[in-house]
Formats: C-alpha cells, structure tokens, sequence
C-alpha cells in the first residue's frame, strides 16, 4: 500500500469491506435466489466506480431489457468491466486464464463468465454454444471483440469468428441474432479532458503490472468514461457475421472519434466514377 494518499486508502478499504458483504449475500441468492443473482453484481461494479472515482455518462439506447443480446465493445483496461457491469446485468467472455487469477477468478465466477481458452484449439465451439444458450434465454453477454486491451489511443480489429459461432450456437442458423455496439472512451479527469497520453496511462495492456496501474487509477482522483451504443445489427439472413463485425467495428471507430474531439465523423467523400 506503500505510496497510497489517505484519501485513495479510504477508498481501497471500502471497496474491500464492500466487496466481502456482497460476496456473502451473492453466495446466498445464488442458491435461494438464481432468478436475482445478477442483481448483486450490478451493485458490485456500481461501488467499484464510485470508490475509484469513475463517472460514467451513456449516449445511445441500449438493448430491451430481456430481450437477449450480442454485446460487442472495444477494450482498454480492466477499469471496462466495471464500466459496463455498473450499467447492465450481464456476463462477459473472457480469456480462460482469467478463471484462475486470485480473487479476480472468484469475482468472475460469481457473475457466471464465460471462459475461452485460447491455446485450444476448437474451443471456440464450446464458448459458442455457452453465449448462444445465454442469448436464448433473454441474458445480455459482453464480448471484447478486438480480442485483447488495447493502448487507448486506437481500435484494434473486430475479430469475427466467435460473433459468427454464437449464431450458428443458436441452433437454427435461419435465426437474426442482434448485435448491439459499445463504444468505451476514457474521456478524461477532474472534468478536464485527456489527451492522447492520458487515455493511454489509462490503458492496461501488454505488460503492465495490475497493482501499478491501480495505483495510477486510485490517483487520478476522478476518471470520466463515455459509454455509447451503436445502431444495432441484425445478423443473420442478410447480414454475415463479417459483414456484422465490420460494421460493428465502424461503429465503434465513430464513436469513439466523436467521444474524443466533441465532432461527428464527417461525411464520405464518394469516390469519382470511372471515365466510360
């Protein structure tokens, strides 16, 4: 703890103190209450934002409640999942390795993560099958689809093939799934806006270490996070999955351009036709 102002030690400890009375009660809702289980989460990533001074503000219409959805986001920190978890009952794909990091494993348990092991190959199928079964059940399940944090600064590519097997884990490859876009942009602090290397010092990628970079997070003070969703994309009959990762990803480019410089994207320039 060594370094930590007062003030961000205060914080830490609430959210200790507050993470262990709702493990306790998930723990039981889970088993005397599996319909209200995500109720407890929700709760959770609220009070992880506010102890870490994240403040939150929502462009767009997100899906009906219920209705189930394909969610797909960029990603930039693990500050994200708090983010989007404080707004939504809902459930995240996750890298398998996840599953068993110390406490962070437990937390992702209790909100009934999928896992995807990338090191094996055909595991997509399995990871398929889990989202579809949550989708047709009317669950909301979040995939990163870039496939990995970037550096805060970019988007990386929309990754296609699990947004594909999710449909076809549907079971009835003649079905639309809708594909809803979420756009993360870490706007920046103290009601001041964050340039290029502010947003990157937000970022938690490559080899950046968890416990310097909560460090950093507890001593911005105040972090300011714009959440927008996308037109939503019908997938399926007439659109394909890449054609539904490619649009989505434009989405989010717009979004996040717009998050960042206060302008909408402008218009395309159509392309001179060619002399006959």
């Amino acid at each position: 703890m060594t370094g930590l102002r007062l003030g961000a030690l205060a914080r830490l400890a609430t959210l200790c103190t507050g993470t262990l009375a709702l493990v306790l009660a998930q723990l039981v809702v889970q088993r005397a209450a599996p319909r209200r289980r995500g109720a407890l989460p929700l709760r959770f990533h609220r009070l992880t934002c506010w102890c870490l001074g994240v403040r939150r503000q929502v462009r767009g219409s997100p899906p009906p409640a219920g209705t189930g959805a394909l969610i797909v986001a960029n990603h930039v920190s693990w500050l994200d999942i708090g983010v989007i978890g404080a707004e939504r009952e809902l459930a995240f794909v996750a890298k398998s390795e996840v599953g068993t990091w110390p406490v962070v494993g437990f937390l992702a348990d209790l909100q009934r993560t999928v896992y995807i092991d990338r090191q094996r190959r055909g595991a997509t199928a399995g990871v398929a099958e889990a989202m579809g079964a949550r989708i047709a059940a009317g669950e909301e399940v979040v995939l990163f689809a870039e496939g990995t944090t970037g550096d805060g600064t970019r988007i990386l590519p929309f990754r296609s093939s699990l947004i594909g097997a999710a449909h076809r884990a549907m079971g009835d490859e003649a079905a639309d799934v809708t594909v809803y876009p979420l756009t993360i942009t870490y706007t920046g602090r103290q009601n001041l806006p964050g340039g290029r290397d502010g947003r990157a010092a937000l970022a938690w990628y490559g080899d950046t270490e968890l416990w310097p970079h909560l460090k950093h997070v507890l001593d911005c003070g105040a972090i300011d996070v714009e959440l927008t969703w996308g037109e939503p994309i019908v997938m399926g009959r007439a659109t394909s999955r890449k054609e539904a990762a490619r649009l989505a990803e434009a989405s989010v480019r717009k979004a996040r351009r717009q998050a960042i410089t206060g302008r909408p994207e402008p218009p395309a320039v159509p392309k001179p036709r060619d002399p006959q």
